[in-house]
């Protein structure tokens, strides 16, 4: 899926709008846990998140994210998209929750990119 498809389902809006819209989505994952993000989403995947501080974009460059769309509306900060726009991110504000976000994505056909963590995982629940 390129990323203008995904921005249509998704009815978002690009709020770095110099990006290219051919960039190819290869899956996707949902998460708010920055740490999950980094144990788990594989390379060329859409983040999506409920988290619009700097620190997302961060975390998008280290695990090598091709996209990130906020959930519910929401409108990140000035340095958030500030920073999506140095590392060249696509950043998209979506008005669906993340569950309907995933199933819109996966019903159009885009795969799980969330691998399993290796090893036990105590949580502390």
């Amino acid at each position: 899926m390129i990323l203008n498809e995904l921005i249509e389902i998704v009815d978002g809006y690009l709020h770095n709008e110099k990006i290219d819209g051919s960039i190819q989505i290869l899956g996707g994952c949902g998460a708010d846990l920055m740490s999950d993000v980094l144990a788990s989403i594989e390379p060329g995947a859409v983040l999506l998140t409920g988290l619009c501080n700097p620190q997302v974009v961060r975390t998008a460059v280290m695990a090598d994210v091709a996209a990130i769309v906020l959930v519910r509306g929401k409108i990140p900060p000035p340095q958030t998209i500030d920073l999506a726009l140095e590392e060249d991110i696509p950043l998209i504000s979506s008005p669906f929750g993340m569950f309907e976000l995933c199933g819109r994505l996966h019903k159009a056909g885009l795969p799980s990119l969330e691998k399993p963590v290796e090893g036990e995982q105590d949580c502390g629940c």
